[in-house]
């Protein structure tokens, strides 16, 4: 991968083991991980100073503070981070996003496995499924789909503009996959590169400058390259919007040409091994969220491959499961996704498909 600087669009070369440049500019790259972002001048001085000096867990530790700029909860604390890098062999996924701070994003991220908007993206990538070699995840999280992406054969790069995220996604969860972190209302550093599938996955509706990201989304597909945008929340919805939200006609603004799914359309195709129907753009109050396709192609039954685990999976129990009770991470976990998760029926489906039982990662 060939990067380009977000700033001056020249192409970045590598001048020492742990960072980029162009003329009169040097970017940290920690961990593998290139660190592109526009309005962080002064973490990029101070990363590069420790690279620089011999010194890349500090390095490491700088760049684990960085957050989203609408982030409100706690500040990261250094020991805590400190603790995190040094002990990161050991430490589970449950145990270090703690000591990111990361509040309620953390049952987000260790529990988005169970979760149906999560089944929901794969059931749609599989549902137009083109046996994609190289793929590309914008605002990537901590790689939940990177991984699947990767189990099935595909090389994958995945963006984020919090380090923090990329970095868990690296140790814990999607490790085979490439890594960058820019800002999604910058210039783009990889805006050359050209990919077989193009993702954004549940979040989309709060990015910045949504027209334009949409066209670069487009930009990064190949001639013959799909660009699935999953869970855009209807401001018309009758249970209100659970995040920033837009009407049909909104929508259909920014995807024109999009083959439009009813996210409960593509549970309900994973449920059940189906071919998903499309809805397109209306005004309908009984949709929580759509999910798109573009340059999709025929539509396929979701009937394994991406959407189900490798048959040399080592599943798990539902760790929301009790036997036959739920236990909700929380209130909030339970509002937003409990409705969808038909696991929490007792005896519904194959417990596979419904994810009674599941594929964690090794250090979930």
């Amino acid at each position: 991968m060939t990067y380009r600087s977000p700033l001056s669009g020249r192409a970045l070369v590598a001048d020492t083991p742990h960072s980029l440049a162009a003329s009169g500019e040097r970017w940290p790259v920690v961990n593998g991980i290139p660190y592109l972002r526009v309005a962080s001048e002064g973490l990029v001085a101070v990363a590069l100073d420790h690279l620089d000096a011999g010194c890349p867990d500090d390095a490491l530790v700088a760049l684990l503070t960085d957050q989203d700029e609408w982030w409100t909860g706690p500040a990261t604390d250094l020991r805590e981070l400190q603790r995190l890098v040094r002990e990161r062999d050991t430490l589970s996924l449950r145990d270090a996003m703690p000591l990111l701070k990361l509040g309620p994003v953390a049952d987000y991220f260790a529990y988005r496995w169970v979760d149906p908007t999560y089944l929901a993206g794969l059931a749609l990538m599989e549902a137009h499924w083109r046996q994609p070699a190289w793929a590309f995840e914008l605002a990537c999280g901590i790689g939940h789909y990177l991984r699947d992406l990767a189990r099935v054969g595909v090389a994958c790069v995945g963006a984020d503009v919090v380090f923090a995220k990329c970095w868990i996604a690296k140790h814990w969860v999607a490790p085979n996959a490439d890594y960058v972190v820019f800002d999604a209302g910058a210039t783009w550093p990889i805006e050359r590169a050209r990919f077989d599938l193009v993702a954004c996955h549940d979040a989309f509706y709060f990015l910045p400058d949504q027209a334009n990201v949409a066209r670069r989304l487009r930009t990064l597909a190949a001639d013959d390259g799909v660009v699935v945008v999953s869970h855009l929340h209807n401001i018309d919805y009758r249970g209100s919007a659970k995040g920033p939200a837009r009407s049909a006609a909104e929508w259909r603004a920014l995807f024109p040409n999009a083959v439009v799914y009813d996210e409960r359309a593509l549970l309900d195709a994973l449920y059940e091994a189906e071919v998903p129907a499309p809805v397109g753009w209306r005004d309908d109050p009984d949709v929580e969220a759509w999910s798109i396709v573009e340059g999709g192609g025929a539509t396929r039954a979701v009937d394994g491959g991406l959407a189900l685990p490798d048959a040399a999976a080592s599943l798990r129990a539902n760790p929301l499961l009790d036997g036959d009770a739920v236990a909700w991470p929380s209130d909030r976990w339970r509002d937003e996704y409990g409705a969808g998760c038909r696991w929490a029926d007792r005896g519904a489906g194959d417990p596979v498909r419904v994810r009674r039982v599941v594929d964690l990662p090794e250090r979930w």
